[in-house]
């Protein structure tokens, strides 16, 4: 029997969409005749993503819970009860066998309204400080899949496999050749590359950093892949030149990725997790901006085993130029944090949290 209905929930930033994306398409590969449904927030990016993935996508009327009192929070109970009401409508008209929250405020109602009706469900935990969504998820979830080691802090230990994070599937498949890689981007195929990422949504503070030290990377004769958001796309689109090409959003990060010779990114779990794979020297400038300080400690995890660079960005006035030369000029320093980032790869993990999945519906298929 391979006709199985999988609901998938999880949004708000790329970090959260691209690894159930991942997921449902192994899930496709092993069951050719399953039906899959994505269940998001209204107005976030997953609305747009899911669908040119070539997913039915739902939306509630959810949103996370703001750090200071607004007029969203107080909102929040009646949205959450929307949500709950609204996902238990969808649950008896889909009905799933299982459901796969990937975290964001979207997968909360699904999910605990799944595990009201006793129907299985795995959690995917990317960060190593887990999400509110998640820590209020996991004493129902069947399986908790996670990316780091210590996170018995957050979940119930016999629940935890760790798998890793899934990634897009054309990073793991990308072939590198950096040459035909810059052709793609109009850029110099013999010219040193620096790639540059603030994350799915974009980074104010990433932004600013490389607007005012242009003249610097031209002095060291760097070209450009700038991804710096919708949201600023259109203050930084003037900075255009033939050695640096600037985008809203990068939909072929695997070439972005192979023409890179240096990468300057945030640290969400999804970018962590794909710079491990692709193996280049990264400096990584967490956003200090998300809940306990995540970012900073998934590039904590990475510059302990001396596989990546970061700085805060308290430190960018002080250090960055410094700390960007030093690297520019040492080919042994960038060695190293390549050979040293390839071994922190979990290249496997979409397979592996897929085999999750599986084990749960035989057992189903077993108590039934």
């Amino acid at each position: 029997m391979g006709n199985y209905r999988f609901i998938l929930s999880g949004g708000g930033t790329g970090g959260h969409i691209y690894p159930a994306i991942a997921i449902a398409n192994e899930l496709k590969q092993r069951f050719p005749e399953a039906e899959f449904l994505f269940v998001g927030a209204k107005g976030r990016m997953e609305m747009e993503k899911v669908p040119r993935a070539g997913y039915n996508i739902e939306g509630l009327w959810i949103s996370g819970i703001q750090r200071k009192i607004t007029l969203k929070n107080l909102l929040f109970p009646l949205k959450l009860i929307s949500s709950l009401i609204r996902s238990r409508g969808i649950l008896n008209r889909f009905r799933p066998d299982v459901v796969i929250g990937t975290g964001g405020f979207a997968s909360g109602p699904v999910l605990r309204m799944a595990a009201a009706k006793r129907i299985p469900c795995v959690l995917q935990e990317q960060n190593s400080i887990a999400g509110i969504t998640n820590k209020w998820l996991a004493p129902k979830a069947d399986k908790i899949c996670v990316a780091y080691d210590s996170m018995e802090r957050f979940f119930p230990a016999d629940k935890i496999v760790k798998t890793g994070n899934p990634v897009r599937d054309n990073i793991l498949t990308a072939n590198a050749e950096p040459a035909s890689s810059r052709e793609f981007f109009k850029l110099d195929p013999e010219r040193n590359t620096l790639l540059v990422i603030g994350g799915s949504l974009g980074s104010r503070r990433i932004n600013e950093l490389i607007a005012s030290n242009l003249d610097f990377f031209e002095s060291l004769g760097l070209q450009l892949i700038w991804q710096c958001g919708q949201y600023y796309y259109d203050n930084y689109k003037t900075c255009e030149t033939s050695h640096i090409k600037v985008y809203d959003f990068i939909n072929r990060m695997d070439l972005a990725y192979d023409a890179a010779d240096i990468i300057i990114s945030r640290a969400g779990a999804g970018s962590v997790s794909e710079l491990c794979i692709v193996g280049k020297p990264v400096l990584f400038i967490p956003s200090p901006n998300v809940a306990e300080d995540h970012q900073t400690r998934n590039a904590e995890a990475l510059v302990s085993n001396n596989a990546a660079l970061m700085l805060r960005e308290a430190e960018l006035e002080r250090d960055f130029e410094a700390v960007f030369s030093r690297l520019i000029h040492s080919a042994m320093e960038r060695n190293q944090l390549s050979e040293e980032i390839k071994k922190l790869a979990l290249p496997h993990a979409t397979i592996e949290i897929a085999d999750q999945v599986e084990k749960l519906i035989k057992i189903e298929q077993t108590d039934h």
